[in-house]
């Protein structure tokens, strides 16, 4: 972090925590709801170190004996996805400024209901990309085509006057640079709608153990682009707080709201020593 940017961490129910907040006060919101899966998200962490007589066999033949750090945990289901997420989407119009946008991440069970529902609420004339983020990780089955990406459906407030940065965004390589001359293929090109990005490592460095923990390149490259210094980003799915990492890079001042307790544990280590602030929601005060 190079500026004065700061945080809060809020841990409640993320709709009161929403409605207490001012009109037009968030410059970006990007939110990354539990996909309603009907399953238990969960991970487990282990560390491995080489034993002779261990339960897993790696490069060259040599064992390692991996032992359990521990697990978290969230439920992702709900009898209607939609009932529980519109009065949190309606209140995210609200608060956004003029120039804001939304970053809705989803995936393919519930995309296509929650594009329906977000053009109702904040218009379809105000709908600006679908993004498809797309990975190579986890099971392949064998009678359907692996599903493979995420979708993030971005909005602006405002389709005519939202922030979009495109010098600030990372560029990546051409696909075949022999095709655009050196000058181009040094410099790189601009993302499209379909962005390839791998998961969070199991073994990285970026992994806090975190069910469905967001990649830190996703989220800087998002605001990045849709926000400028000094901004506030908020998170209202807070998770990992992955958001909340991005911004503090960028210098962004940032809010995250979750009711799990497991990841507000895991957000206080990962801001452990940064300028971000905890607190409990408390409907009264």
């Amino acid at each position: 972090m190079t500026g004065q940017a700061a945080g809060r961490v809020i841990f409640g129910d993320n709709l009161g925590v929403l409605e207490s907040l001012g009109d037009a006060s968030v410059d970006l919101v990007y939110i990354d709801p539990p996909f309603n899966t009907g399953r238990i998200q969960s991970r487990t962490q282990i560390s491995v170190e080489r034993s002779q007589s261990g339960d897993r066999v790696g490069f060259k033949g040599q064992r390692y004996q991996s032992r359990v750090l521990g697990t978290k945990a969230f439920a992702d289901q709900f009898d209607d996805f939609l009932a529980f997420i519109e009065p949190r989407l309606v209140e995210a119009h609200r608060v956004l400024a003029s120039h804001g946008t939304l970053y809705f991440h989803i995936d393919y069970r519930e995309v296509h209901y929650c594009k329906v529902l977000l053009d109702l609420i904040f218009g379809r004339e105000n709908f600006i990309n679908e993004i498809i983020w797309a990975y190579d990780y986890g099971g392949k089955p064998k009678n359907r085509w692996p599903a493979k990406h995420d979708n993030i459906l971005m909005y602006a407030k405002d389709a005519g006057n939202y922030i979009f940065n495109r010098e600030d965004i990372d560029r990546i390589p051409y696909m075949a640079p022999g095709l655009v001359g050196k000058k181009k293929a040094e410099k790189g090109k601009l993302p499209t709608d379909t962005w390839w990005h791998t998961i969070v490592s199991p073994t990285g460095k970026e992994k806090t153990g975190y069910p469905t923990q967001k990649p830190l390149g996703i989220l800087k490259r998002i605001i990045s682009a849709s926000s400028n210094p000094g901004d506030l980003v908020l998170d209202f799915f807070a998770g990992a707080g992955t958001t909340g990492a991005a911004a503090l890079e960028l210098d962004r001042n940032f809010l995250l709201v979750d009711n799990n307790p497991e990841a507000i544990e895991v957000m206080k280590k990962r801001f452990a020593g940064a300028p971000v602030e905890f607190e409990t929601w408390n409907q009264g005060a």
